[in-house]
C-alpha cells in the first residue's frame, strides 16, 4: 500500500505519504498499523471478504479506541458484518488536533481502498463528529456520515459534501459536554438527504439511548452505504 494523502483544514494543508502497513490478529478484528510520513496510524479492522463497502468510527479527544453509547463502535463492527460491510475503528495520533486526526481517516481510507472497498460512510463522536466531515470534504468517496454529541468547531464543511452525501446528526438534550445546539447548527449547513435526532434525557456520551442510537446508526448505514 502506498500514495499520498491531502487534506484542506480551512487555510491550512495538510500531506502524507503512505509508505505501508502491517496487519496482526487481534480479538475478533485484525490490529492494522498504517505507516505514514506523519507516523503510525493504528486501527482494529474487521473485514469481510469481498466486501466493497466500509464504516469507519472514530472518538474525541480522550483519545485511545473510545466508543460512545455503551460499547457502540465494537458492536456496530461485529453486527454489520452479516450486512457485508467492513469497519475500521481508527486511533487518533493526535487526538486534540482537529487537521490531523482527519488525516488519520483519510489514511484509514486508503487503507481500505488497498483492501477493495470503493464506498465509505464515517462514524465519529464529540471532536470526531467534526474529524469526519473534514475528512468527507477531502475524500469523494464517502457516501454518509454520521455524527454523534458532535461539536461545531470544523464543522461548516458539512454544506460543502459533495452532492448525495447523506448525514446523520445524533445528540441527547442532556449533555453538559457539548449542547445539542451544536448538532442543530450543522443540520442548518447541510444538504439533503439528512435526518437530526435528538434524545431526551441523554447525556454527551449517549449512553442511556445506547440500543436506540445503535439501531438507528445501523439502519441508516445499511439504507444509505450503497
Amino acid at each position: 500500500m502506498s500514495g499520498r494523502k491531502r487534506t484542506e483544514f480551512g487555510d491550512e494543508i495538510l500531506e502524507a505519504d503512505i509508505l505501508g502497513m502491517k496487519k496482526e490478529p487481534g480479538d475478533g478484528f485484525e490490529s492494522v498499523i498504517i505507516d505514514t510520513s506523519r507516523g503510525k496510524v493504528e486501527c482494529r479492522y474487521y473485514a469481510v471478504k469481498g466486501a466493497d463497502r466500509a464504516v469507519i468510527m472514530v472518538g474525541g479527544i480522550g483519545g485511545g479506541f473510545d466508543t460512545p453509547a455503551n460499547g457502540l463502535y465494537p458492536r456496530l463492527c461485529t453486527d454489520l458484518l452479516d450486512s457485508g460491510i467492513s469497519s475500521l475503528r481508527v486511533r487518533f495520533r493526535y487526538p486534540t488536533d482537529l487537521a490531523e486526526a482527519a488525516m488519520d481517516v483519510l489514511a484509514g481510507i486508503q487503507f481500505l481502498k488497498g483492501e477493495g472497498i470503493t464506498g465509505f460512510g464515517l462514524i465519529g463522536h464529540s471532536f470526531g463528529g467534526a474529524v469526519v466531515v473534514q475528512a468527507a470534504h477531502n475524500e469523494n468517496a464517502v457516501k454518509t456520515i454520521v455524527t454523534l454529541s458532535t461539536q461545531s468547531l470544523g464543522i461548516s464543511p458539512i454544506s460543502n459534501l459533495a452532492e448525495g452525501v447523506s448525514v446523520l446528526l445524533i445528540h441527547g438534550d442532556e449533555d453538559r459536554t457539548l449542547p445539542s445546539g451544536s448538532s442543530v447548527y450543522a443540520y442548518s449547513l447541510a444538504h439533503e438527504p439528512k435526518k437530526l435526532t435528538i434524545y431526551e434525557g441523554a447525556g454527551h456520551g449517549l449512553a442511556e439511548v445506547s440500543d436506540e442510537v445503535y439501531a438507528e446508526v445501523k439502519k441508516w448505514i445499511e439504507n444509505y452505504l450503497i
